[in-house]
């Protein structure tokens, strides 16, 4: 219900406590299956231990984003983290069900804040909107800080000696995600997007984990690890090249994944997109393009541009809420 999200419903309520907690929840066992009915068996219900979230902005609709500081346990990296569920996550006839996950990952320096926390880019508005208008499931979105310093790009890898930003991608923000949220347990109810080096990071990780994610959309994305980290660790970098992954997958016969690309028809690096698409789409490997006109590289450009298809196409393969009976 609402009133479980809604601590304050002014505009200078940021840095106020706020909590996630969706209705019955405090009644269910942490970490069980979702109850009885069509959700039984999907959904894993918040394993905690719950984590401190303060608000970083509330949107019209009096959803809020909030913030908290992850330590994550199996890469050793501490960051914040931002998080935002829609209204239906609320809603008490979803109270058993679990709720499909997009991580959101910036470009730039991902440091030290998520971009995509901002209300101006107006992306946790434009899910609302669309899940609202059928074109998008209502994804609880989750914005992870994507590199450990403004120096460099760590390619959401563990390169030796560095920070294991990795492993913090697709182990403890994924704990955590399931530690407070009601979650799906197949990869079907996981996604990643993002532009520029996070739309790379978000490929690499379906790629690398497809038992763990099922989608990405990635925006003006990188296709190649070149953070100049990699420097004397080839064998290491070439276990990340998203090209040398789709191979494999594609070898291996699966399991399938869903790339959905976006690109500015202003921006450079369309030719080795497609060559990308053209070479690794295939078998397991499912792709769609979407070419914005106008486009130019940047956040601004692919949000609009997500309700053009890609965030309808990954909908589509992903796990929806279940209402309960």
């Amino acid at each position: 219900m609402a009133s479980a999200l809604l601590l304050s419903a002014c505009s200078s309520d940021k840095g106020d406590p706020v909590t996630f907690d969706g209705p019955e929840s405090s009644q269910a066992t942490p970490g069980a299956k979702g109850g009885k009915g069509a959700a039984a068996g999907k959904t894993l219900l918040p394993t905690g231990p719950k984590s401190a979230f303060t608000t970083e902005s509330t949107l019209e609709d009096g959803t809020k984003i909030g913030v908290t500081t992850l330590k994550g346990k199996k890469s050793g990296f501490t960051g914040k983290v931002w998080v935002w569920a829609p209204k239906q996550y609320f809603d008490p006839k979803y109270a058993k069900s679990g709720f499909p996950i997009l991580i959101a990952l910036p470009g730039g320096n991902g440091y030290p804040n998520n971009y995509w926390m901002g209300t101006d880019l107006k992306l946790e508005s434009s899910i609302a909107k669309w899940s609202r208008e059928g074109k998008s499931l209502p994804f609880v979105v989750v914005m992870p800080v994507l590199n450990p310093d403004a120096k460099n790009y760590y390619d959401g890898s563990d390169i030796p000696g560095q920070p294991r930003m990795g492993t913090w991608m697709t182990e403890d923000v994924p704990d955590f995600v399931k530690a407070n949220f009601r979650t799906f347990k197949s990869r079907d109810g996981w996604a990643f997007m993002g532009s520029s080096s996070g739309g790379f990071v978000g490929l690499k990780s379906v790629l690398k984990h497809p038992e763990k994610f099922r989608a990405v959309i990635a925006s003006g994305p990188d296709t190649v690890p070149d953070s100049p980290l990699w420097a004397g660790h080839e064998k290491e970098r070439r276990a990340n090249d998203p090209g040398r992954l789709a191979r494999r997958l594609v070898e291996r016969k699966g399991p399938e994944v869903d790339l959905a690309f976006q690109i500015g028809s202003g921006e450079s690096g369309r030719a080795s997109l497609r060559s990308f698409i053209k070479t690794y789409g295939k078998g397991p490997v499912k792709t769609r393009l979407n070419v914005i006109q106008g486009g130019e590289h940047n956040a601004r450009t692919y949000v609009p541009a997500m309700a053009d298809g890609p965030i309808q196409w990954i909908s589509e393969h992903m796990q929806a809420p279940i209402p309960d009976a």
